[in-house]
């Protein structure tokens, strides 16, 4: 593939790794690109955030196909994970250290099978107090590191697939499919409350946006490999 390829537009599949952030895989790859063909100026734009501790496909589009990022981050997505019962963290995740324990002893595998057919459809989700949505001109996450209270509306989503995949202990593994918009970290979050416990996501991994694939995405360092192979 040519420079002027990447220019006219691509639609690029990355398998996002650990820790890194969406804005971080974006940089890299539109660096990459300019390096290796030398091109001074390259539109690189990201169809849908992966937070840090998330995994899997990010759809990164380059040139004249930035255009349809807004078309592809209203696609349905499907994601895989793990819920952790019994403690709570702040951000719903591991970001955050645990603030509260909970009995777990009363929930059976039935009872978790059974709770997740409450959230199938169209339901009102609250999006974590850590995200980066803006209110007042500030990220949530910015109001939440400084400590401060801030009320957040909720929001119509979809969940057309809950599935539970396996439980061990108090780890329950899952698959969703959900539509644009919705926050994974909430619905652990709420799940917890639903089995009248708490919980938290302890992991992550989006394998789905419309018709794309994580299993035909590419890392980042394959992606540059073959950059230099060109």
């Amino acid at each position: 593939m040519s420079g002027e390829d990447y220019l006219s537009g691509q639609v690029l599949l990355i398998d996002k790794p650990l820790h890194w952030t969406s804005f971080q895989a974006v940089n890299k790859l539109r660096w990459e690109i300019r390096h290796a063909f030398n091109i001074k100026k390259i539109k690189v734009g990201h169809a849908g955030t992966l937070d840090p501790l998330a995994t899997g496909l990010l759809v990164i589009c380059t040139g004249k196909m930035t255009k349809q990022i807004d078309t592809f981050q209203g696609q349905i997505k499907e994601y895989t994970g793990t819920i952790v019962l019994g403690s709570t963290t702040p951000s719903f995740d591991l970001e955050t250290e645990i603030n509260e324990t909970f009995k777990t002893d009363h929930i059976t595998e039935k009872v978790i099978h059974e709770a997740t057919k409450q959230f199938i459809g169209e339901i009102e989700q609250i999006p974590p107090v850590f995200s980066a949505i803006k209110k007042d001109g500030k990220r949530l996450y910015e109001f939440a590191r400084a400590g401060e209270d801030v009320k957040i509306k909720s929001r119509k989503i979809t969940i057309s697939e809950f599935e539970i995949t396996k439980i061990n202990n108090n780890d329950v593994d899952f698959r969703v499919v959900c539509s644009k918009g919705t926050y994974i970290r909430s619905l652990a979050n709420d799940f917890g409350k639903a089995l009248g416990s708490g919980s938290h996501l302890s992991a992550l991994r989006r394998t789905k946006i419309g018709d794309f694939k994580v299993e035909n995405a590419l890392t980042p360092e394959a992606f540059i490999e073959s950059l230099t192979t060109k």
